[in-house]
């Protein structure tokens, strides 16, 4: 069966992979031909769509073969041959498919929020595996890159930064959660023993921190019910041992408000918690 990416046009709407996007920009949907005859071709995309043109007015613009790297999947998008967003979203597609929803483009790690729990994939035990292993030698994860953070303090002797960028309900909030969370069992993990329970109460205060945060910052949106108004830099101190000794949270960017129903901006939840507590005393 041969695999094509199918270029599609349509009454100003350019269709790309699920979604109709306006624009002036063209996308890609990977297909296959589900027939040939009497100068017809159909194409029949992955995700249900089919396609008839006239066999004399396909062109190459309008239709690529797919590069083998594109119709299995790839763990690092940036070995991916196929160098368009269809081909993009393809891999996360199939990915997303296969239950994996994290995929590495070089250093960078791309996640897909699968608005379901995983069991396993953050316990214990994939800490210490991902712990044990440089960046791209094991399935992505964002462990991975909490790891790889962590060794380049003591590698590169440097300050590390991590990104973390994404729409509203993509998982900022809780890949921060993660991210302390392997970074606070690593310096738990550099401790000895005796020193481990004072350690572990810095540690806690930072991750404790996210409820209180949540609850002057976040509100339910119509894409997103549990959505952050406001964005925050999170900073850990790190001894020369390796564990941490103390951070900071300091937040930015807070979106306005306001202290009245509308079903376009939503209210922070402490008016609620407010209001409930006034109730509560009268």
């Amino acid at each position: 069966v041969s695999h094509f990416y199918l270029l599609r046009r349509s009454q100003g709407l350019l269709i790309r992979q699920l979604n109709s996007i306006h624009g002036g920009q063209t996308g890609y949907l990977p297909s296959t031909v589900s027939s040939c005859s009497g100068g017809v071709v159909v194409f029949a995309t992955d995700y249900g769509q089919v396609y008839t043109y006239k066999q004399n007015a396909l062109s190459w613009q309008k239709v690529q073969p797919m590069h083998h790297s594109s119709i299995r999947g790839v763990e690092d998008m940036a070995t991916l041959e196929d160098l368009h967003d269809g081909a993009i979203m393809h891999n996360l597609f199939l990915r997303y498919q296969q239950r994996h929803i994290y995929t590495y483009i070089g250093s960078i790690l791309a996640a897909v929020n699968p608005y379901q729990l995983l069991p396993g994939l953050y316990d214990r035990q994939a800490m210490e595996m991902y712990s044990r292993h440089h960046l791209g030698e094991i399935t992505p994860h964002i462990f991975a890159i909490a790891n790889e953070c962590y060794r380049s303090l003591w590698k590169r002797l440097q300050n590390q930064c991590i990104l973390i960028s994404g729409e509203s309900g993509a998982g900022k909030t809780e890949s921060t959660k993660l991210i302390l969370k392997f970074l606070s069992a690593m310096s738990q993990h550099s401790l000895e023993v005796s020193c481990r329970d004072k350690a572990s109460h810095v540690e806690e205060a930072l991750l404790e921190s996210s409820p209180i945060m949540e609850a002057f910052g976040n509100a339910k949106t119509i894409y997103n019910n549990n959505s952050s108004r406001f964005g925050k830099f999170v900073q850990l101190h790190f001894s020369q041992k390796g564990n941490i000794q103390g951070g900071r949270i300091v937040d930015c960017i807070l979106i306005h408000f306001t202290t009245h129903k509308n079903t376009e901006i939503p209210d922070l939840y402490i008016i609620y918690v407010c209001l409930k507590a006034l109730f509560l005393t009268v």
